[in-house]
């Protein structure tokens, strides 16, 4: 299906590019958003007399999200879960919970403008994109900690579940070692025939 775009979209094209879509991406999501006109004789028409008008609403709105973009990049967001000792987070840190830790940071974000590829399931550093108009992209970080403690070491660079091994690997020697010396006690004890 041929359709007029009316913004620009991601790897699609820009304002008044006419291009071929599936019916149902066009349906589903285009159409009903805004974003794109069926590509038909009277449909060009209104665009070619829409134009301008389409234009300077789409500068006005970038313009804004650049402005907007200088505030919120490179920000870091604090965000305390729980996770197992070996970092994996019990649930999962999704777009709706990076628009929350930046809405508390005073920065009023959609939901939709958080592009997380997959929902963030570990402990650490997580750079996290923000599509604040379709041409201004900018970058924040997610540090997912279990408290602020660990949140302010994984920000110096200190991999927190790395000390967790450490911690939990003389624990386990030690203990290998007392079961040792303890079976080594009950074979003097025994007497042998």
């Amino acid at each position: 299906m041929e359709v007029i775009l009316l913004e620009r979209v991601e790897k699609l094209g820009r304002i008044g590019d006419v291009v071929n879509v599936k019916p149902g991406y066009a349906r589903n999501f285009l159409l009903p958003r805004g974003k794109a006109l069926r590509a038909t004789e009277a449909n060009r028409a209104r665009f070619e007399a829409d134009r301008s008008r389409l234009e300077a609403e789409n500068a006005r709105r970038r313009e804004a999200a650049q402005a907007e973009a200088t505030a919120i990049d490179g920000v870091t967001l604090l965000l305390i879960r729980q996770a197992s000792n070996a970092g994996a987070l019990y649930g999962s840190v999704a777009a709706r919970d990076i628009a929350e830790a930046l809405a508390e940071a005073g920065h009023k974000v959609a939901r939709q403008a958080v592009v997380l590829d997959r929902p963030i399931k570990t402990l650490g550093l997580h750079p996290v994109r923000l599509m604040l108009h379709p041409e201004v992209i900018v970058s924040v970080t997610a540090n997912v900690a279990r408290s602020p403690e660990e949140a302010e070491l994984q920000a110096r660079g200190v991999d927190v579940t790395a000390l967790d091994r450490e911690e939990a690997a003389p624990a386990a020697l030690d203990e290998a070692l007392d079961a040792a010396v303890e079976a080594a006690a009950a074979a003097e004890e025994t007497p042998a025939n």
